[in-house]
Formats: C-alpha cells, sequence, structure tokens
C-alpha cells in the first residue's frame, strides 16, 4: 500500500514537471514578435515626425547653400583672380569631385557604423572647410578648399536616408517632396546674401556669413537618433528599442505587442548587392537617372547664372546694360559682377523649385515613382529648349521658373526612388554610389554651361535636352515601383 501511494505521488509530480514544460513551450510559441517597420507604421505620424522633418529638411538649406554659393560667387572670383571661362568651370567640377569621391566612402561608413555619425560629421567637415575657403590666398587654393566642402556635403546627404527610415510609408510621398521647401530657401538666403553683402563686404563675408546655419544644425542634430533600421541590422536591439520607444513616447502611441525581433545582417554595406540578379537593371538605370537629374539641374542653374553674368540671353526689352554682349573672343573686361535685377531673376527662379510641389505630391501618389520621373524629365526637354526662343526678360525670368520647378521635381523622386528601392543593409551606400554618379554630371554640367554658353546658347542647351529624353526612356525600363511599398530590410 505504502508502495503504491509512493508511486502515485512520483506519477502526479512528473504529471505537473510535464504540464509545466508543455505550458511554457506553449508561452513561447504564442509570444509575439514585430518587426522595425511594424513598429514604425504602427507609431505613425505625429510630434517626431514634424520635428525631424525640420531638423534634418533644415540640412538641404545648408547643403543648398554650399551648391549655390558656386553661381553666385562665380564672377566675383572671375574678377579678383582673372580667371578664364574653363578656370571658373573648374571650381564646380572640383566640388563634384571632392562629392562624388566621397559620395561611396560616406555611404560605405553610414551602412557600417551608422547614418547620424556620418550626417553630424559631414556637417562639421563642411562648415570647416567653406569657413577656410573665405580666406583662400589664391584660385589654386580656393578650388582645393573647396573641393574639401564637396566632400563634407556628400557626407550630409545620407541625412535624406535617415529622414527617410523613420517616415510611415504613406506619408513618404508628402514629406520628402515637401524637402524641397528647405532647399529653396537655401538658395534664396545665398542670393540674399550676395545681394546684400557682396557689395558692401565682399565674396568673402559672405561666405563667412553662410556656415552660420550650419553651426546652429551641429547643435540640433543632437535631438535626432540613429535609425532603429540601422541599429537592428547591426544587432543593436536594445538602441533600436529606445529609439522606437522615445518615438512613440512623443506621438503619444504605443508600439506593437510583442518583442521587436528581426536578424542581424552580416551584409551590411556589401556593393555587391547593387550588381545582384535582384537590383542590377535597377542600379544600372539609377545610376544614369542619377547623373542626367545632378547634369540637368546644375546645367540649369550654371547656364542662368552665366546667361545673366554675360548677357547672353535673347531679350527683346533688353535695357542698356544688358544690350551689351560679352563673348569670350573679345577684349573681355574680367569684372563683369551681377546687377541687382539679375539677382532678382535668380531669386524668382528659385521660388521655381516649390513651385509645382503640389503637383509632385499628385504624380507620386497616382501615377507612382517610376512614371513621375518619366513625365518630368520629358517636360524637361520642352522647356530647355524653350530657353533658347527670344522672349522678354519677363518672359524669360518665367521660363527659367517652371525649368527649375521640373529638375528640381526630377531630383526630388529620384531621390524618394532610391531610399525606397534598396534594402537597409545597402540604403546608405546605394545612395552613395547614386550620388556619385550624379556628381558626374555636376563635373561635366560646368563645362557645358560655363564655357560652351560663351560660342552658342543653342549648344550648349541641347546637351540638357538630349540627356533628359535619353533619361526618360531609360526610367521607363525600371523593373521596380515602389509606391506603398514598404521598406526593405535585407536583401532576401
Amino acid at each position: 500500500m505504502k508502495e503504491q501511494l509512493v508511486s502515485a505521488i512520483q506519477l502526479q509530480e512528473v504529471d505537473l514537471q510535464d504540464g509545466s514544460r508543455n505550458r511554457k513551450t506553449e508561452e513561447v510559441k504564442e509570444r509575439k514578435t514585430y518587426t522595425v517597420e511594424e513598429a514604425v507604421e504602427t507609431i505613425g505620424f505625429g510630434p517626431f515626425h514634424i520635428m525631424l522633418f525640420v531638423i534634418m529638411g533644415s540640412a538641404n538649406i545648408v547643403e543648398a547653400m554650399e551648391i549655390m554659393l558656386l553661381a553666385v560667387v562665380s564672377p566675383e572670383i572671375r574678377c579678383e583672380w582673372h580667371l578664364q571661362d574653363w578656370q571658373v568651370a573648374l571650381v564646380s567640377t572640383m566640388v563634384f569631385l571632392g562629392y562624388m569621391v566621397c559620395g561611396v566612402l560616406s555611404g560605405y561608413v553610414a551602412d557600417r557604423y551608422g547614418r547620424w555619425k556620418v550626417v553630424i560629421g559631414g556637417f562639421v567637415w563642411s562648415s570647416y572647410f567653406s569657413l577656410l575657403t573665405s580666406f583662400a590666398p589664391s584660385y589654386g587654393w580656393f578650388v582645393f578648399l573647396r573641393s574639401m566642402v564637396g566632400c563634407g556635403v556628400a557626407g550630409t546627404s545620407q541625412g535624406f536616408v535617415l529622414k527617410t527610415e523613420f517616415i510611415p510609408a504613406k506619408y513618404r510621398a508628402y514629406l520628402l517632396p515637401l524637402s524641397t521647401i528647405f532647399w529653396m530657401v537655401g538658395s534664396m538666403l545665398i542670393i540674399i546674401l550676395g545681394m546684400t553683402v557682396v557689395p558692401s563686404m565682399g565674396w568673402r563675408w559672405m561666405i563667412r556669413f553662410s556656415i552660420l546655419p550650419s553651426v546652429i544644425l551641429i547643435g540640433l542634430f543632437m535631438f535626432i537618433p540613429e535609425s532603429a533600421r540601422f541599429n537592428v541590422s547591426a544587432g543593436n536591439i536594445q538602441g533600436a528599442m529606445a529609439t522606437l520607444q522615445r518615438i512613440a513616447r512623443m506621438n503619444k502611441a504605443s508600439l506593437p505587442e510583442g518583442d521587436l525581433m528581426e536578424p542581424v545582417e552580416s551584409e551590411r554595406g556589401n556593393c555587391y548587392i547593387l550588381v545582384s540578379r535582384a537590383f542590377r537593371r535597377t542600379s544600372l538605370i539609377l545610376w544614369f537617372s542619377w547623373f542626367v537629374a545632378s547634369f540637368s539641374y546644375y546645367g540649369s542653374v550654371l547656364s542662368s547664372s552665366e546667361l545673366l553674368e554675360k548677357n547672353l540671353l535673347c531679350t527683346t526689352d533688353a535695357d542698356e546694360k544688358h544690350s551689351i554682349k560679352h563673348v569670350e573672343d573679345e577684349s573681355l573686361c574680367y569684372c563683369i559682377p551681377f546687377a541687382m535685377e539679375d539677382y532678382q531673376t535668380l531669386l524668382i527662379s528659385s521660388l521655381g523649385e516649390v513651385a509645382l510641389i503640389p503637383l509632385n505630391i499628385g504624380l507620386l501618389n497616382v501615377v507612382g515613382r517610376k512614371y513621375s520621373m518619366v513625365i518630368i524629365q520629358l517636360a524637361s526637354v520642352v522647356f530647355f529648349m524653350l530657353v533658347n526662343i527670344c522672349t522678354t526678360m519677363l518672359g524669360f525670368t518665367m521660363l527659367l521658373f517652371l525649368l527649375r520647378s521640373l529638375v528640381t521635381m526630377n531630383f526630388n523622386v529620384v531621390y524618394i526612388y532610391t531610399a525606397e528601392v534598396y534594402p537597409t543593409v545597402v540604403r546608405s551606400i546605394g545612395m552613395g554610389f547614386c550620388t556619385s554618379f550624379s556628381r558626374i554630371g555636376g563635373m561635366i554640367a560646368p563645362f557645358i554651361a560655363q564655357v560652351l554658353m560663351s560660342k552658342s546658347v543653342v549648344l550648349a542647351l541641347t546637351p540638357f535636352a538630349v540627356a533628359c529624353f535619353l533619361c526618360a526612356l531609360g526610367t521607363a525600363l525600371l523593373p521596380i515601383e515602389t509606391r506603398g511599398r514598404a521598406l526593405l530590410q535585407n536583401s532576401t
């Protein structure tokens, strides 16, 4: 009897242990998990994203000021150092060379070590060398220092990736095009500085004043966290959770139930993924699209500056000053500073960069990213050729206004598509390669817009139109449409 009782007790203990193990197994099976993509979508849009939009968008102000500075300062350095057309063009080319070389490097570093570090480092670097530029004792030093600025600006462009990775899918087509407002503000600021500072204090003080926004932004960037998508790909789940919890608190929202769970990615920054079977055609077309986006954008900016500086535009109501044509084979006075009317024309054309934002947003949401690029590129062809016609000064200003709108829209859509099409593990290096190809376009554009323009306005503008047309044909062959699609975490 005693033995039977002991056996029954032992059997009951075994059953209890088995039941306990089964419950634990069921709990493990039932424990929910979620990805960063699901967390971002669940949290939704709120105060954090407004802060992100303002601070990261303001980065475009600085980038625009550094790039547009070249158009404003060109007449001044031409005068000070008695430069030929090719020497003025070389300044822009060297800036873009620095951008190209550092674009891939900054993308690799951003994918391996974090987006935030690259962005903040780029701002510090570009601000420092931009300040040194204002003390350049010679043309050679000016060219070298501006190329160093280009390296820093390449790092700041990774801010677009950082911003994209925090924005829910359905808001990207609205918020990312609105970033153009900040680029326009930067363009206008540098032109206003040119109008107010250059005539009284000179171009060197204009550059010194232009770095003030960079200094302010370096402090504001402390409020922006590292990308949660990058953190999980690097295995820093705790850091990603801290960021997502902070965003949820700011937005007064909740995270999904369960644990954040995504695999650590060992292929971060692996550039071979860009030319793998899954992305080869996309990458090749995108590289050309970025080349054309930069080529056409800076072509329009530098062409307008050159047409105004040398009075090469064909106007039916030119005043006495603008009726004097300055071409390369004349005994040219080296000093042809911008008149106040020229600054005003550049200012109005800069407003064109935001004029068609509603149309841009509508196209992105209705026809998608791919066909938006096709439509905009074909429209750019038309307006590049229309700039050749003889019209009034007002007519030229309006043509320039609309052309700037179109080439800016194209740049916007190319940026958005690139950030959406590549997975997190190579998103930054993918953007880095694309921006590097874009700077090849930026390197070539000055020699057409600032050198060939003196020979023939038609010959100078035709290459930009042809490039846009070929790009439209290529863009139609892109295999992936990213409208409404979640951001990929890995390449599989």
